[in-house]
């Protein structure tokens, strides 16, 4: 990743590499903490980061140089989720609920503090298994979604023998020889040209040494396949319903669904539908596609503070 610059180095300081264990798994965290303010009373923001090849907590890089460079106060918290990163990556086929039990054990051994939730795409089931435990719920003051599934997408429940079946074949030879071909440079350009950034030219070299590094250690595969097999797809419509959070849906104007059940839904229609189930939510558009922290990144952090602030005048 690019170092942090000096100007950057001013404004916050981030935490060397630091583990806790989790089911004798190391898990990897850092954090990032303002430099000229004691942020005891502020609430923590908790950064929850996509799957995908390469991805990891450092996904998360531009957004909290940002969020800092504009003043901001707030702890941040940054993990990386088993199977990513620096965490250990057991050959498991991981579901959301073990992503959650893993920062519900965070929240309980390390973060102890009040936060709010910020979550990529389709790690919106973590967040949801996570409130739904009594004893985090409380923690949890508030949830923002960048660019969440489209609605069909979330609120589908699949077939246990399909994903078993894509996961044996995926945990195959032939999973493993896709992999070095997706980690590949051409691979993650094409894929992140067409599914997940609005411009071209925004799939940058930085991004792009981003993924490379992170899906160097072949291991990684495992969290991208449990994925790709949709072990996350658990049909969530009616959890949705019963988050009391206030939750803010973050979409970008030229969203779009990688999922076939998805694509003909609009952005409009995601906002709709969204809206429509959360019982405290709202939805705000920006210029983008599905990687709002990372192709829009100012006009994403001036969204979520407008959002903490909110929070913070209440809490």
């Amino acid at each position: 990743m690019t170092p942090v610059s000096p100007a950057n180095s001013r404004n916050f300081k981030t935490s060397p590499t630091e583990f806790y264990t989790w089911k004798n798994y190391r898990c990897a965290y850092e954090v990032h903490t303002p430099t000229d303010e004691d942020n005891n009373q502020k609430i923590a923001l908790l950064l929850i980061h996509p799957i995908g090849v390469g991805l990891s907590r450092h996904f998360w890089q531009r957004f909290y140089e940002s969020w800092y460079q504009t003043g901001r106060k707030n702890l941040i918290y940054n993990p990386d989720l088993l199977g990513c990163g620096e965490s250990d990556m057991p050959h498991v086929a991981y579901t959301p609920n073990d992503w959650a039990q893993q920062l519900q054990d965070f929240f309980q051994n390390v973060g102890k503090r009040p936060v709010i939730l910020v979550v990529q795409g389709a790690l919106f089931p973590v967040a949801i298994e996570l409130v739904q435990n009594s004893s985090i719920s409380d923690l949890v003051k508030g949830i923002i979604l960048s660019g969440p599934p489209a609605w069909p997408v979330i609120t589908k429940k699949a077939k246990n023998w399909q994903q078993k079946l894509a996961w044996n074949l995926l945990d195959s030879p032939l999973g493993n020889a896709f992999y070095r071909y997706a980690r590949g440079e051409k691979f993650l350009r094409s894929f992140s040209t067409r599914q997940l950034f609005a411009q071209e030219k925004q799939v940058d070299t930085e991004w792009l040494n981003m993924l490379n590094l992170g899906a160097k250690d072949m291991a990684s595969r495992y969290a991208v396949f449990a994925f790709l097999a949709r072990f996350w797809q658990k049909g969530y419509e009616q959890a949705i319903t019963k988050i009391n959070q206030p939750t803010l849906v973050v979409l970008g104007e030229k969203a779009s669904s990688i999922s076939k059940s998805g694509v003909q839904e609009t952005p409009e229609q995601r906002s709709k539908a969204y809206l429509e189930h959360l019982p405290k939510g709202e939805t705000v558009f920006i210029c983008g596609r599905n990687v709002l922290p990372y192709e829009s990144t100012k006009e994403f952090v001036k969204i979520v503070a407008d959002f903490v602030d909110k929070i913070e005048a209440i809490c």
